[in-house]
């Protein structure tokens, strides 16, 4: 009996891919970069399955050139990248890669918090650059995060884990997430509206997913009301910030500084916020560990797997 066919559009982890070739005929982009438009349409035509990445826009035309697709099963866990109601109406499976990189994206977050207050990516370069001859008590200063206020913007997986790294430095945390259940939040944690959390919080962090509700929920009105020496960090998704109000306001010194890891069109940066000493800059790692990256593979693929084989995937979305 010939094997399903599965088209995977960018290199993985050497694990997930084994397993994928137990099952399947796999197709690979043999690439770190996203397959071409064309490319991707044509490749798609005759799978069973579709493993993609969140760069890939899994829309009406897509979905319509793959007639004979199952599962389209993405590399992530926001899905923002797939039309799930088109692929819904054509009974296509759609799922994704929860839980396994909680714990990594929210240290990266916490790094990037960490890098802003403290000034280390400014420190590392004036050091690499011969500047460092003396210890100068005015050099530079940043800013405590012990005892601070830390104001989460989505209270789920992630948030709730950077939550409880900012329990060993004593903070305030306040959240804004309509969705979440209070019953099932620690009692230390205190809910607000958002410009309640704006105005109080010294570091904001977003761990919101993309939906049309959360698009710029983070604009100009909540960052007039952000304190002046407050950080925003953001490892969720770029457009949850309207990115030209923020150049704005960091512009102004309305703000202390922002780490980022996600942009509004990615992968584009926007050449303001590459001249600027106080934004930490990263290309979208937030997952990235070796051990998360072969988690979310395994798991990509076992959803794949499921619905091919007639069970019930591990994380499925539709």
């Amino acid at each position: 009996m010939d094997k399903a066919k599965i088209l995977v559009t960018r290199l993985i982890p050497e694990a997930p891919l084994r397993r994928l070739e137990e099952v399947f005929e796999v197709s690979l982009h043999r690439s770190s970069s996203p397959m071409p438009r064309a490319e991707l349409l044509n490749a798609v035509r005759d799978a069973d399955a579709l493993l993609c990445m969140l760069t890939e826009a899994v829309d009406a035309e897509l979905i319509d050139a793959a007639p004979r697709l199952q599962v389209i099963s993405n590399f992530a866990v926001g899905y923002n990248n797939i039309d799930v109601n088109y692929a819904t109406q054509k009974g296509i499976a759609v799922c994704n890669t929860p839980g396994v990189l909680t714990e990594t994206t929210a240290d990266l977050a916490w790094a990037l918090l960490m890098a802003c207050a403290r000034r280390i990516v400014e420190s590392d370069s004036y050091v690499r650059q011969g500047r460092f001859s003396h210890w100068d008590p005015l050099l530079l200063l940043g800013h405590d995060v012990w005892g601070k206020t830390l104001g989460l913007v989505g209270l789920g997986r992630i948030g709730r884990a950077v939550a409880k790294r900012a329990a060993g430095f004593d903070m305030r945390i306040l959240y804004f997430d309509p969705a979440a259940d209070p019953a099932q939040i620690p009692a230390t944690y205190h809910a607000a509206e958002l410009p309640t959390l704006c105005r109080e919080s010294d570091f904001i962090s977003l761990h919101a997913p993309l939906t049309p509700q959360t698009r710029h929920l983070i604009g100009a009105p909540e960052l007039a009301l952000m304190k002046p020496g407050a950080f925003l960090i953001n490892t969720a998704r770029g457009p949850i910030v309207d990115e030209a109000a923020l150049i704005k306001a960091l512009q102004e010194k309305r703000l202390a500084g922002a780490g980022l890891d996600v942009y509004e069109a990615e992968p584009l940066v926007p050449p303001e916020l590459l001249a600027m000493d106080n934004v930490v800059l990263l290309p979208h790692i937030g997952s990235a560990s070796i051990t998360t990256r072969d988690k979310m593979g395994l798991l990509a693929a076992e959803n794949a797997i499921a619905i091919i084989e007639g069970r019930v995937p591990p994380a499925r979305v539709n």
